[in-house]
């Protein structure tokens, strides 16, 4: 019935209860002790005050000796607050009535005369000595503990928070798993930015302790001895004793915070609870309590020295080392056997070979030498590049580019790298990552020594020259770059290349469902009514493999579901979608509002459009071989004079022939520009260059 109700229903143990109202129980409470500073407690109220203190003090010294980190208890600076007011609040309330009626309950009369012997200068030099304990030693420890973490832990923010990056780029955490270690990060940044200043509340308190004994003790002599007319032995005898009992009372549950704060912000590098981690990390070698065993009877034979508890320590400390020593036997003999067990059934089972059918979309295979490229305790930006490059394919070419495996190979050169789509490499080169890449870009009048190579995205020649070299390298006109950059400038081309084959369905789905969100109407309309994923990913491929951005979904959704109904080719889809991005085409061919190109012949265009063949599996172009030869070297001699005055290679053709064309010659002359009529602005000039004829 508590669940049909709509409300989640609570036990009613009294923890369950507690939690329930916490807040309400905590705000009272910093209530209460602000009061108790100011009304006068009854003295068996404050005897239960204070031994509530001393619990406090307790419960949280023995929770951060059972923390495994520090963040485990992240609310102790507040807590360390509100205990700190509280202690203050019982001593005004205490020094209230030692003052008034030189009583302040059995508590502190009891640690007066029963823990100190009821001797006013022992307990005064017990009380001075937990004092400086505190002050001296554990509370300026404890801060510069915690000033120092603070520091440090600011510090490597930046380090940690790229070492998550690099995980998450390598495919190694999730997204979950990134924001759940940059939340932990930031949480300990804060954590030990608060306990920084929350130390200096123990500092604090300090202090007030020794400044309240003296206003105690002086004040309550003097009223002794004028107001209630005790002899001055007698007064001194009185008050500094119950003075003495309230600072033992106050400074035992002080000594345990202070200790608990020291416990908390020295707790790095922990892998269990400090009774775990100091047994588990003090008694691991047998050796060091042999030595140590040896030592001590050394000491227990020494003439003058007591021998009993030298020779007791010593037999101690070699029972130790021998149970370690079994131990360790029989941990090394259960070790074997576990291998033993294991090897057996690793025979008698089939391989599990499921995880080896997996094929990461794209690798990169480096030489042990290029590890420093990706290594970032050596200065290897390699994957902050990366990340630069999917985000440049994903402005320019609207391609999520999937995780980039890197892996070491000791398999291939030391210097080489492989680059990988689907597990078949498709590219490689090698860098000297002591030197830099000289190439000629036209512009060289001397050239300079250096090692002969070819840049391996464009297949230029260029030379490898060391750093002392490259300052009178970019004097001469070269263009010199380092082996990082080498690398993302290969890896970018390849990824342009082959962005078509990095584009599958369920990439295409992910950009489908992200316009959805934004224009649901439209991916509506075309999905999956008018078309599926795999015929919308072979129109975006088929842009792609043009090096046409397919970043305006919206655009080729739109064209998509104005056509998709006259007609199923993909490849004449293609050619409306060019159309209908004319703009962007022509932005990204055209400078300065001139297209210089060569066109076709208008009797080739026939020639070709009139061999057309049509058939289930598309169209493609029928063409005698000897035409086709002429075809292709009449086009290369043409493209060589407009490459030779510096122009880009672009071909021109009528709208109905540009897709066929292509397909002619995109084997002999890869990466040619071809574009028709209707994909260029009107207000563009067309340089017309040249033309080809058969």
């Amino acid at each position: 019935m508590a669940a049909a109700s709509g409300t989640t229903p609570i036990s009613g143990g009294p923890v369950d209860k507690i939690k329930q109202y916490s807040d309400v129980i905590i705000a009272l409470a910093i209530v209460t002790i602000v009061v108790m500073m100011i009304i006068p407690l009854p003295t068996v109220l404050l005897d239960v005050l204070i031994c509530l203190n001393i619990t406090v003090a307790l419960v949280i010294v023995i929770s951060t000796i059972y923390n495994e980190e520090a963040l485990d208890l992240s609310v102790f600076p507040s807590l360390l607050l509100v205990t700190t007011l509280f202690r203050l609040a019982l001593n005004i309330s205490s020094t209230r009535l030692i003052l008034l009626y030189g009583y302040a309950g059995e508590v502190i009369t009891a640690f007066g005369n029963f823990v100190v012997g009821g001797n006013p200068v022992v307990g005064f030099i017990i009380f001075i000595i937990l004092v400086i304990i505190q002050f001296i030693v554990i509370t300026k420890g404890s801060e510069r503990v915690a000033e120092v973490s603070a520091r440090f832990t600011l510090d490597a923010m930046p380090g940690k928070q790229m070492s998550i990056d690099a995980d998450l780029n390598q495919g190694a955490i999730t997204d979950a798993e990134a924001k759940t270690r940059r939340e932990k990060i930031q949480r300990e940044a804060d954590f030990f930015g608060a306990m920084d200043g929350a130390s200096k509340f123990v500092k604090g308190d300090a202090i007030a302790a020794i400044i309240i004994m003296f206003i105690n003790i002086g004040g309550g002599f003097l009223i002794g001895i004028v107001q209630r007319d005790l002899e001055v032995i007698q007064a001194l005898q009185q008050y500094t004793l119950l003075t003495v009992g309230e600072g033992l009372v106050s400074q035992i549950p002080a000594l345990l915070i202070s200790t608990a704060t020291g416990i908390i912000v020295t707790r790095a590098a922990s892998e269990g609870n400090l009774g775990s981690d100091i047994v588990g990390q003090l008694i691991r070698n047998q050796r060091i309590f042999f030595i140590v065993s040896g030592v001590l009877f050394f000491l227990a034979l020494v003439p003058g020295l007591p021998g009993i508890p030298f020779t007791g320590l010593s037999v101690v400390c070699a029972l130790i080392g021998y149970n370690l020593r079994k131990n360790e036997t029989v941990d090394v003999e259960d070790k074997h056997e576990k291998q033993e067990e294991k090897e057996k059934a690793d025979a008698t089972k089939p391989e599990n070979i499921v995880s080896l059918l997996d094929v990461d979309p794209m690798e990169l295979e480096i030489g042990y030498s290029l590890i420093p490229l990706v290594d970032t305790g050596q200065g290897g930006d390699l994957l902050d590049r990366i990340k630069m490059i999917r985000r440049q394919c994903a402005l320019e070419l609207g391609l999520v580019v999937p995780t980039i495996r890197i892996r070491d190979n000791i398999q291939i050169k030391p210097s080489a790298y492989i680059i990988k789509l689907k597990g078949i490499e498709i590219a490689k080169g090698e860098l000297l990552l002591d030197h830099f890449l000289a190439m000629n870009s036209g512009t060289v009048f001397e050239e300079v020594p250096g090692i002969e190579t070819i840049e391996p995205a464009f297949g230029l020649p260029a030379l490898w020259i060391p750093e002392s070299e490259r300052e009178q390298a970019e004097l001469n006109g070269y263009t010199v770059v380092d082996a990082v950059s080498v690398l993302a400038t290969h890896l970018t081309e390849v990824i342009k290349a082959h962005a078509d084959e990095i584009l599958g369905r369920q990439e295409t789905q992910d950009l489908i469902d992200n316009l959805h969100k934004k224009n649901a109407a439209l991916v509506d309309e075309v999905v999956p009514n008018l078309m599926n994923a795999g015929e919308i990913q072979k129109v975006l491929a088929n842009l792609l493999r043009e090096r046409i951005s397919i970043r305006d979904m919206s655009t080729i959704l739109e064209v998509l579901a104005d056509y998709a109904r006259a007609t199923k080719d993909t490849e004449i889809l293609t050619e409306y979608v060019r159309h209908a991005m004319a703009r962007q085409i022509t932005q990204q061919n055209v400078q300065q509002n001139v297209l210089p190109c060569i066109t076709l012949d208008p009797a080739l265009e026939n020639k070709i459009a009139s061999g057309v063949q049509r058939t289930d599996r598309g169209s493609y172009v029928s063409m005698d071989p000897d035409s086709l030869q002429r075809l292709i070297t009449t086009l290369s001699n043409e493209l060589e004079k407009l490459t030779n005055m510096g122009y880009q290679p672009i071909v021109l053709t009528s709208p109905a022939v540009r897709l066929y064309f292509r397909k002619l010659v995109e084997r002999s002359v890869p990466g040619l520009i071809v574009l028709s009529h209707a994909e260029i602005e009107q207000s563009v000039e067309i340089q017309i260059l040249g033309v080809v004829k058969i």
